[in-house]
């Protein structure tokens, strides 16, 4: 067999099981069946000893991962996320546009967590998961749980629209200054209050507008719907609006700018945001001054 990888244990509060520790812990075997598989296999080691399903882990543990030889060249998820925001019960990263958040692919954003983020020390520790979705073609900001206890209180916290999402999105056409767009998606009440900030005029659209988006309800394709709905589709959407208007090759502009709320566990309030990808500032050079 040779080194996989090897991961020194932090100081816990109490001992926990390795079984509950090694979660997140390596790279290529997050989950927790996966570590109890790789404890019977013998690939796991801890201060050189042959791991046990029984052994507790309680700090500074040396914890070696190895596999045999012929796996050496197993395919393994290599994709590298910015990080805008971590501590020991959540996470905030940026999901670029054209990735999935989750599903059944090998390349995901849910995939890579654990291998951009610090395993936390808390005893409730898992395999971080995201907490809400972006469309595959839609970039920004995305909340991740990295314990049980703080998964289960930010899913609440969105259920109870106590999370402010805000949203940026490049719009087609003559609009108005602002309203709230109050159309049903799904058969269910949604609600979506815009800003127009900025408007260009444009040979093929008439006109592009830099809108800002905040979402009062949080249904699927709910920001792409309503645009749509009130005959401002936004730029690139292929699935909805006029299918003459699309703007093929250069996605989705649609763009989650921030997040922010009250933290679950140390009641400080985080604000974090992503500036605009470069394919807005090509059309609205000035389009910082209405994001920073």
């Amino acid at each position: 067999m040779q080194l996989l990888e090897t991961h020194i244990a932090k100081k816990l509060q109490e001992p926990i099981r390795f079984q509950e520790y090694g979660v997140g812990v390596f790279k290529t075997i997050p989950t927790k069946s996966s570590i109890k598989k790789a404890i019977k296999k013998g690939y796991i080691f801890i201060d050189g000893v042959l791991a046990t399903t029984s052994k507790y882990i309680s700090g500074g543990e040396k914890i070696e991962l190895f596999e045999p030889k012929n796996q050496a060249n197993f395919k393994r998820l290599k994709l590298d996320l910015e990080v805008l925001f971590e501590d020991d019960y959540l996470a905030i990263i940026y999901k670029p546009s054209g990735i999935l958040v989750s599903g059944n692919k090998f390349v995901t954003v849910a995939n890579a967590l654990t291998q951009n983020l610090q395993k936390s020390n808390q005893t409730d520790a898992v395999k971080p998961q995201p907490i809400h979705r972006l469309d595959y073609p839609t970039s920004g900001v995305l909340l991740v749980g990295k314990t049980s206890s703080s998964i289960q209180k930010l899913s609440d916290l969105f259920k109870n629209k106590e999370i402010q999402k805000t949203y940026f999105a490049i719009a087609i056409g003559k609009m108005c200054a602002g309203g709230t767009i109050n159309f049903k998606v799904d058969d269910k009440q949604a609600s979506t209050e815009f800003e127009v900030l900025s408007s260009v005029k444009s040979e093929r659209f008439e006109f592009l507008n830099l809108v800002k988006l905040l979402p009062k309800t949080g249904r699927k394709h709910q920001l792409r719907k309503h645009l749509s709905a009130i005959d401002h589709q936004i730029l690139g959407d292929q699935d909805y609006g006029n299918s003459e208007l699309i703007l093929k090759g250069k996605g989705l502009y649609l763009h989650a700018f921030s997040l922010e709320f009250l933290h679950p566990f140390t009641k400080e309030t985080i604000s974090i945001s992503k500036e605009l990808p470069k394919k807005f500032k090509k059309i609205f050079i000035f389009c910082h001054e209405y994001t920073n």
